[in-house]
């Protein structure tokens, strides 16, 4: 069996507006506003991907809520933004962990135990 990615765009415009709920004509017109950009055969025909259907079913999710498409659109960019710092949030933590660890590495080998610590006194003690 193979196994494709979600990337892989296998759908005519038919099957993927029935899996997303829509008109054929709908998903032109996403297309037309930028919401959706689906692959193009060699002849010109659209081809959409699993990814492409989960798009449009959020965009059919925020217009059902009652955005229009460019509402549509700003909410969609938004989210991308929002997952970008999120990744780059994470990758920052990382970083941070790493470096971290290097540090109290480092600081370890420096350090001696107590138990081999030899202090010299050579003062006289006070009685109270």
């Amino acid at each position: 069996m193979v196994t494709r990615s979600p990337q892989h765009a296998v759908y005519v415009i038919s099957v993927a507006a029935e899996l997303a709920g829509v008109h054929p004509q709908t998903l032109r017109i996403y297309e037309r506003k930028g919401l959706v950009d689906p692959a193009r055969t060699s002849g010109g025909s659209r081809r959409y991907s699993d990814e492409d259907i989960t798009l449009l079913r959020r965009i059919q999710e925020l217009t059902n809520e009652g955005l229009n498409l460019a509402g549509v659109q700003r909410v969609l960019e938004l989210e991308q933004e929002n997952q970008r710092l999120r990744e780059q949030l994470e990758r920052v933590r990382a970083e941070s962990r790493e470096q971290v660890a290097e540090v109290e590495r480092r600081h370890r080998a420096e350090l001696v135990p107590v138990q081999h610590a030899v202090v010299l006194y050579e003062g006289k003690r006070r009685r109270s």
